[in-house]
Order: structure tokens, then C-alpha cells, then sequence
């Protein structure tokens, strides 16, 4: 065929099948030992080292995770069986100790129907109708792993504010905490021959020391101390649960922190903080991306963060989570208005400084938001959407948008009403706010483009804003230098629109002068 190396032929051929190789640690030896044209999304070995638990998908694309099936096969790849062929986007899977059954985790109901929040099925290993755990019990399972005696597994669980590690009883269908507080549990691992879990926890004063636990429960006994002077080298905010009724009087919860220093009765500048996803939450800790969020800067500047579980979050159970589906923004933004209003209410927030930011479904929600008030004095939007319609198109993720728009623009009958009545594009002119958009140059789940859009509606309507692109970053900015761009430039912003002072950049510390 034609070749030319300035010419890109766009299509879904250009990828490399993903596959399992074995590497001998002695020699460096390499052996391929899946292979087909289809890959491999994760695997798991089993106890006895004799078989895997596969996620296996048509290709690595994102748009085709939601094809992934379960398979399981002999460590050699041979005598491959699938044990589901649903649909649902399964995310992990783990052959029982005695390889009698597999868990796995996917976002659906007991009809395994998709989109219903995340939780684990069990299957035997030959074949049959997978069956939820734990039916009814609302609450979203993140990673698990079976217990040593494989009676039980042992899940992390998100309940909103906080992540708890559960003991699951598989012939009971019961299940139990085995940790209480306020905290995220991150990386969780089984170690079966000391029968103890082994994890990290993020809480207000420590990002994430590690910690042990045996596998029946008991006092989880902390392992590394590599934060145990952050709180006395540092004042860092009070991290409160808060609560408020949204529009329709569903209880919504946030997390509230206070400034540095704070005097109740003052009214503080409010920066509303809004998590990705949307099916994820915000919990007691740090949070991911510190640098991105900095909520300690904004406290020690004299700001309160808010950062809101609103509808379409995980951890409250799949009404909750569904509410985006068939009107993306149908309670979303009424929730984090009313969280604002409940915080100048109390009399924390003052409602003539406040600002939003997010990343993300974080982005969505802060382009719909300002076309929708004019309250926020400065706001930041990080690969936030601007047009479905186009954006379908544009990203690698289609799947689960379709669930949510009940279809695609190019398909008969196309639900193109419900898509352009969801972008807040069709309402920029409302727009008021000095805005800062951010975006990836690499970003494929929220292309570059959608930014380009907001702010060309901004800027044409004399609406202060700025672009700024990351041109080595994709969705997740990772580079240090970037991070820190991003952090100074959105709260120069904020200085200057809801503070009217100015700002001086903190540098990054690839940057700073050496210490004499």
C-alpha cells in the first residue's frame, strides 16, 4: 500500500493486541503465552499457579472495555473458557483458593443490567448465571480479594465520604466491616501466608501510610511512619462531613474544609472542588491529585473548600448514580448550589467570593454551572465537556455515554434533542463568569477541541477567560512542571477574581534553587 510518514490514517486499526508474557527473573527470557487477535485487559493467578482469571476485550481500546468478558484459562493459555458474554464492563476477576469459583466486579444489577454502580458477582469456574453478593446492600464495592479459606472475600467499599474494608460471606451473602473512620483505603492486598491484608489509608493528616490487618478483623496495626510529623510541621485544614437536602430533598453529603485559622461567625471566600467520574466520590484524606486540588494552599490563603457528593456520585446506591441517566444535568448542578446556599446559611461561605473548579465529569459540571448562574466569581474547567454531540464523536469512551444520552448522534433516530439540551455550549452566551479552561493536547477521553469550544464562547462575548493546554498531557496531567502550571495559573485566577490581589507562582521543586 501508499506510505507517507506526514499522513496519519485515523481508524481503530492502529493499536497492538495486548497479551500475557512470562519473563524468567533468572535469564530475562521472554514467552508469549496468550494469543489472538483480541486482548487482555488484566489477569489474575490463581493460588495454585496453575490457572488465570482473565478480563479479555476485541481489542485495549477504551470504547471496547465495555466488550471485556471473564475467561479462564490454564497458565499455559490452553483450555480457555469464557464465563461471561454480558456486555457489562467488568473491571477485575479472581479465581477462588480451591479454582471451584471466580469473583467479579462490574457496574450492574441482579438482571446484570449495566450502569448500576459497582459490584461482585460470583460464578462457577465451569460456567453458569453469575449471581450478585450482596443484593440490595446500595453501596459501591471498589477492589476485593478472596479470603485464604475461600469462604469469603475481602472488598474495599466506598460509602461516599470514606472507603471501609468489608468481610463478605459467600454462602450467607452477609457482610461486615472490618474498619471504621475517616479515611480512603488505597492499594489493598491480600499476603495469605501471613493471613493479613496490607494496605495504605488516606486520612486528613497522613496521605498514605501503610497498615496491616488480619484477615478475621481486629485493630489494624499501622506500618510505616512516613507521615507522622506532617501535622506538626504543618497546619493543615479541619476536615468536616457536611449534609444538605438537594432540590428534591434527597440528602446530599460534602466535605467540608475549614480556612486556616478559622473564626466562627466570619464569612470566608468558598472554592467548591468537584470530583471526576461522575460515579466516583470524595472522601476524608488528601484525596488524588494533591498538587491538582492544593487544598492546604487554598486553606492557609484563607479560603473553604467545599468538595460535594453530588447526584451521579458512587457510594449511595444506584438511584443515586443513575440520576444522570436520560438528563446528565438534571440534579447535579441543583446540588452543589444548594451546598453553597447551606454554607452561607450557616455563615461560613460568603456568597460574594465564591469560585468552583473541577476536572473531568468535574468539568462538565463547572461549564454547566456557569451557564446556569453568574454567583461564582471565578471558575476553572479541566477536559470538561462542552457539546455531546460533538464530544461522542470525539472521545474514546463512548459506551457509557450512551447509556446516559440513551444513544449516539449517528444512529437512526438519534437522541440529539436530549444530547445538544445537556450542553452547556447551547447556553454560553448566559455565561458571566471569568473562566480558565484547561485541557490535555493528548487527552482522548475529553479531547482538547471540547475546551477550544467554551472558550471561544466566552471569549467572543467579552467574557474574561484563558486556554491553557497541556502539550505533553492527557487526561491525567503527570508531568511535575505541568501540575504545578496548572495549580499556579488557577489560583492566580481565583486570587484575582474573588480576592482582588495578586499572586506570586510557587515553583515547582524540579525548579527551586538548591538548598546551601
Amino acid at each position: 500500500g501508499v506510505t507517507n510518514n506526514n499522513v496519519t490514517v485515523f481508524g481503530q486499526t492502529d493499536f497492538t493486541q495486548q497479551h500475557i508474557w512470562k519473563v524468567s527473573v533468572t535469564t530475562g527470557a521472554e514467552q508469549k503465552v496468550t494469543d489472538g487477535d483480541w486482548s487482555v485487559l488484566a489477569f489474575r493467578l490463581s493460588n495454585d499457579g496453575r490457572q488465570f482469571a482473565v478480563l479479555r476485550a476485541p481489542t485495549p481500546l477504551a470504547i471496547d472495555h465495555y466488550r471485556s468478558d471473564v475467561w479462564v484459562m490454564t497458565v499455559d493459555g490452553g483450555n480457555a473458557r469464557a464465563l461471561t458474554t454480558n456486555g457489562l464492563y467488568e473491571l477485575d476477576a479472581e479465581l477462588s483458593p480451591d479454582n471451584s469459583q471466580v469473583w467479579f466486579l462490574a457496574d450492574a444489577n441482579e438482571k446484570l443490567e449495566p450502569y448500576n454502580g459497582q459490584t461482585l458477582f460470583v460464578v462457577p469456574a465451569t460456567g453458569g448465571r453469575p449471581q450478585m453478593l450482596l443484593p440490595g446492600f446500595g453501596h459501591s464495592i471498589d477492589s476485593a480479594e478472596w479470603a485464604p479459606d475461600g469462604k469469603s472475600i475481602l472488598a474495599v467499599v466506598n460509602l461516599g465520604l470514606h472507603q471501609e474494608i468489608y468481610r463478605i460471606d459467600v454462602a450467607t451473602r452477609t457482610a461486615r466491616a472490618l474498619t471504621e473512620g475517616r479515611h480512603a483505603i488505597l492499594g489493598m492486598s491480600l499476603v495469605a501466608p501471613a493471613n493479613r491484608l496490607i494496605f495504605q489509608i488516606d486520612e486528613p493528616t497522613r496521605i498514605g501510610d501503610g497498615w496491616t490487618l488480619p484477615v478475621d478483623g481486629g485493630t489494624p496495626t499501622k506500618v510505616t511512619g512516613v507521615y507522622d510529623s506532617l501535622a506538626t510541621d504543618f497546619t493543615l485544614p479541619r476536615q468536616e462531613k457536611v449534609t444538605w437536602k438537594g432540590a428534591d430533598g434527597v440528602t446530599i453529603e460534602g466535605l467540608l474544609f475549614y480556612p486556616v485559622g478559622y473564626q466562627e461567625g466570619t464569612r470566608y471566600p468558598l472554592v467548591v472542588q468537584l470530583h471526576g467520574g461522575p460515579s466516583d466520590s470524595d472522601k476524608f484524606g488528601f484525596g488524588p491529585g494533591v498538587i491538582f486540588n492544593y487544598v492546604p494552599v487554598l486553606a492557609a490563603k484563607g479560603y473553604a473548600v467545599l468538595r460535594p457528593n453530588y447526584r451521579g456520585s458512587s457510594g449511595y446506591g444506584s438511584a443515586f448514580l443513575r440520576d444522570i441517566i436520560g438528563h446528565y444535568f438534571n440534579n447535579m448542578h441543583l446540588d452543589v448550589m444548594a451546598g453553597v446556599d447551606a454554607l452561607v446559611k450557616q455563615g461560613i461561605a460568603d456568597p460574594d467570593r465564591l469560585a468552583v473548579t473541577g476536572a473531568s465529569a468535574g468539568g462538565h459540571l463547572v461549564n454547566k454551572l456557569i451557564t446556569f448562574t453568574t454567583r461564582f466569581k471565578a471558575a476553572s474547567s479541566t477536559a470538561g465537556v462542552a457539546n455531546w454531540i460533538s464530544m461522542m464523536a470525539q472521545t474514546d469512551a463512548v459506551t457509557r455515554r450512551t447509556f446516559w444520552m440513551g444513544g449516539t448522534p449517528w444512529q437512526k433516530d438519534a437522541p440529539t434533542g436530549l444530547l445538544w439540551n445537556n450542553s452547556p455550549i447551547k447556553d454560553v452566551a448566559k455565561v458571566k463568569t471569568p473562566t480558565l479552561f484547561i485541557a490535555g493536547a493528548r487527552d482522548q477521553r475529553v479531547p482538547k477541541e471540547q475546551a477550544f469550544e467554551m472558550y471561544r464562547g466566552l471569549d467572543s462575548n467579552g467574557v474574561p477567560t484563558k486556554l491553557i493546554i497541556g502539550d505533553n498531557e492527557g487526561h491525567q496531567w503527570q508531568e511535575i512542571r505541568s501540575q504545578f502550571f496548572k495549580a499556579n495559573t488557577e489560583l492566580e485566577w481565583f486570587e484575582k477574581y474573588v480576592m482582588n490581589r495578586s499572586y506570586r507562582p510557587e515553583v515547582a521543586p524540579v525548579d527551586a534553587p538548591a538548598a546551601r
